[in-house]
This record gives structure tokens, C-alpha cells and sequence, in this order.
């Protein structure tokens, strides 16, 4: 528009200049209730290790592991997701530790469900790259990921999970079919209730690093790739197909994992689908920032942003470590 002697009739800074106009017309907010915190798991008695790749995470014992869920009570997060870091030793090529009754996550869940009831909602990964010796989410045989074998293996770990007392089981080795009958033997053995959240739009993303270093299985896959399981990165309607076919297995709610990088995917599937739709800012996302953050080359307000983003784009939830934090900092 060019102004020719007339101030332009609307003028759209008006409801910029006070806070209060500001919130007023604010499209899109954050609060405690739209996230899930992300929890490590490990071995011993009194136990809070940091990882060094992701700096302000920790690893918990599960007797020290009330300390971080009452900081997600208190800020009002309504579930958190339990990651393994399983000892070495228990690691086989079949990931059998996965669907042990007396592993990590299991008796994770029974103390916390013993403490906290149902006050806070468990959510536990399914697959088995915590478990296995060669690092990968599912069995191998002449350097091929198994589909169908690797089924078996995650039918039996949702199950445990269920019956240990977990509310929402989330499959995050993109095996094929793999919701279908998880579904169906939950709904067997009386666990109707139980949620399937899949990670229906999981990219083979350079991303994940911080994490295999968090679960310990970064050495175990020494650079193999999983690109033929994860999505390519170059793909979005492949995403929209992957999500279609989870749903009809019986997804309750569906994931794109990364986040940011794939906002736009993230956008697809929430306008195709209406479907709860989680975004994952996952362990690359999150260090790359705080990093940025702690040598004072960024402010810290970009970690608000880059998760104000995620919702904007259509994320109903996000699963993000600095959750917590960012809540208490910026009174959410």
C-alpha cells in the first residue's frame, strides 16, 4: 500500500503495543497441559547422572525419580515418558530384556503408580533399541531388520508394559502392522483402556544422537544406519499414508518425531486427520538450543519459541525435556 497523503485506516500495530492487547489476541499459548516430560531411567540407588550431551538432563534411580515428577505435578504436566538406560550386560541381539517383568521400566512403573495413583500418566516407548546388542528397534538376520519377528517381540513388550500398569504405549520402531496387533492383543487380555500412541511419522533424522547416548545404545549401532525402517527425510505424503494406515489399526493418538525440522508435516496430519497429533522436539533439537542457550549466543527465549511453533503448527502435545524448566521460568 502506498500512503499518499492518508494514514492507512487499519493499522495493525494497534494491538501490538500493550501486553495486555497483546495476550489478548494471541492465537496460539503454552501451558503445563501440553506437554509429556521425557525421563531416563538407570540402574542403582540414589542416582541423578547428567548426560553430557544434554546438558540439564539427568538419569534417575527409580528411588530418586520422584524428584522430577513432582516438578511435573507442580507445573501441571500431565504425563511423563519413561526411557531405559539398560546395563550392557542385559543386552542380547534379541532385546529379550525388553519383556522382562523386572526390567527398568517395569518396576519404574510400579513405584510410581504406587506413589502417585493415577495423578500423573505413564507413557512407555516400544521397541527394542534400548535392549539390543546391535543398537537397532528391531531383530536382525544377515544385516536385515525383521518385520514380523520383530512384531512378536513388541507385542510381548506392550503387554508387560499394560499389565505393569502403563497408561499409553507408544511403538517407536516403525515396524509394519505393528499397531494392528498390538491392539488386539491388549484388547485380549483386558486392556481396553490402555492408549496407543504411535510414532507414525518417525524419520530417519540425524537428530536422535543426545538420545542413543542418553539409553546407551549409540555404541552398540557404531553408525549403522536405520533408514529402512525410519521415513525418509525428503517424504510428507508418505507421512500422511503411514498415519492413515495407523489409524485404521487403532491408534488412539498419532506423532511426528522430530519437530521442528518437520513442522509442516506436522500440519498435514493434523488438517488431514483431526486427530490427536503429537510432536516430538526430540534430544538434537533440544541440546542444539540449550547449548546455544548456556554460551549466551542465543536467549532463552528461543526455546519457548521453537515450542510455540510446534503448537502453532498443530501439535496437540509436546514431548520435550525442557519442559519443567521452561514452565517454571516463564510462569506458564
Amino acid at each position: 500500500m502506498i500512503i499518499t497523503g492518508k494514514y492507512p485506516k487499519l493499522r495493525m500495530r494497534r494491538s501490538r503495543k500493550e501486553d495486555w492487547s497483546r495476550r489478548l489476541i494471541r492465537e496460539n499459548t503454552l501451558s503445563g497441559s501440553d506437554f509429556v516430560l521425557p525421563i531416563f531411567l538407570t540402574d542403582g540407588k540414589n542416582k541423578k547422572i547428567g548426560i553430557k550431551s544434554m546438558n540439564g538432563v539427568y538419569r534417575y534411580s527409580i528411588d530418586n525419580i520422584s524428584k522430577i515428577i513432582d516438578k511435573a505435578l507442580k507445573n501441571k504436566v500431565p504425563m511423563i515418558a519413561l526411557f531405559p538406560h539398560t546395563n550392557t550386560k542385559l543386552k542380547n541381539v534379541n532385546g529379550s530384556e525388553a519383556f522382562n517383568e523386572n526390567n527398568l521400566v517395569s518396576k519404574a512403573i510400579v513405584a510410581i503408580k504406587n506413589k502417585y495413583k493415577n495423578s500423573i500418566g505413564i507413557m512407555c516407548d516400544v521397541a527394542l533399541d534400548p535392549y539390543t546388542s546391535h543398537g537397532h528397534d528391531g531383530l536382525i538376520k544377515k544385516k536385515e531388520i525383521l518385520n514380523d519377528e520383530t512384531i512378536k517381540i513388541l507385542i510381548k513388550q506392550s503387554l508387560m508394559q499394560a499389565q505393569m500398569g502403563c497408561d499409553v504405549i507408544a511403538p517407536s520402531d516403525m515396524m509394519d502392522g505393528r499397531i494392528g496387533y498390538i491392539r488386539s492383543k491388549l484388547d485380549e487380555f483386558n486392556h481396553k483402556d490402555t492408549i496407543i500412541l504411535s510414532y507414525a511419522a518417525k524419520y530417519h533424522s540425524s537428530f536422535y544422537g543426545p538420545f542413543r547416548d542418553a539409553v546407551g545404545s549409540k555404541n552398540q549401532l557404531q553408525g549403522a544406519s536405520k533408514s529402512s525402517y525410519q521415513m525418509n527425510i525428503a517424504n510428507s505424503d508418505e507421512a500422511l499414508h503411514e498415519v492413515a494406515l495407523d489409524i485404521e489399526e487403532g491408534a488412539d493418538i498419532v506423532m511426528v518425531k522430530p519437530g521442528m525440522p518437520y513442522l509442516d508435516i506436522i500440519s498435514k496430519i493434523k488438517n488431514t486427520f483431526k486427530m490427536p497429533t503429537f510432536a516430538y522436539q526430540v534430544s538434537g533439537e533440544y541440546s542444539m538450543l540449550q547449548n546455544a542457550i548456556d554460551q549466551g549466543w542465543l536467549e532463552k527465549e528461543v526455546m519457548l519459541e521453537s515450542l510455540l511453533c510446534l503448537k502453532r503448527a498443530g501439535a496437540d502435545a509436546i514431548l520435550s525435556y525442557s519442559a519443567v524448566e521452561l514452565l517454571k521460568e516463564f510462569d506458564l
